[in-house]
């Protein structure tokens, strides 16, 4: 199983769009505090649907508690600040992919004590970044396709008719 790490998130739109993909993907979600909303705040439920209540979910007071109770794992660190491209990480199963708040990304401090696991997501000209959640699945995404989308269903039926 992967996971995903959002770092102080701050709209509740995003992290309830995040959650219901990780949800469709057998994903954990990690959300480390301060959130810029309350988990049972109507847009979170809004925005996830019916898939938020099937959320495999963690909340850590700040980035210590997250590393303490996950054991220091292998985390990759999404930045636009970063020389590696995220198709150039080799992802593993039990990996941790964490994203920053939207407004600032993942703090600096944190960052430079993890260069060769900051990759970033290649933009056209001087575009600041990308949506959270389409960045949050473009990474997510690459990193199931790395594993053969192991335990995902690859083939989609129709509902009236057949192929």
């Amino acid at each position: 199983m992967l996971n995903i790490v959002l770092y102080e998130p701050e709209i509740p739109y995003n992290t309830g769009n995040i959650g219901r993909t990780c949800v469709a993907t057998n994903t954990k979600l990690h959300l480390i505090k301060p959130l810029g909303f309350s988990l049972d705040q109507k847009e979170i439920k809004r925005a996830g649907l019916d898939y938020w209540p099937k959320l495999n979910l963690s909340v850590y007071e700040n980035y210590e508690d997250f590393l303490e109770k996950n054991n220091h794992p292998k985390v990759w660190l999404a930045t636009t600040k970063a020389h590696k491209i995220y198709t150039d990480a080799v992802f593993e199963d039990g990996d941790y992919i964490m994203f920053g708040p939207e407004s600032r990304g993942i703090p600096e401090e944190i960052l430079v004590e993890h260069e060769p696991e900051c990759i970033r997501i290649p933009m056209y000209g001087e575009e600041r970044s990308i949506n959270l959640c389409n960045s949050v699945s473009i990474v997510l995404f690459e990193a199931l396709r790395q594993g053969d989308f192991a335990g995902l269903n690859k083939y989609g039926e129709l509902h009236r008719l057949h192929w």
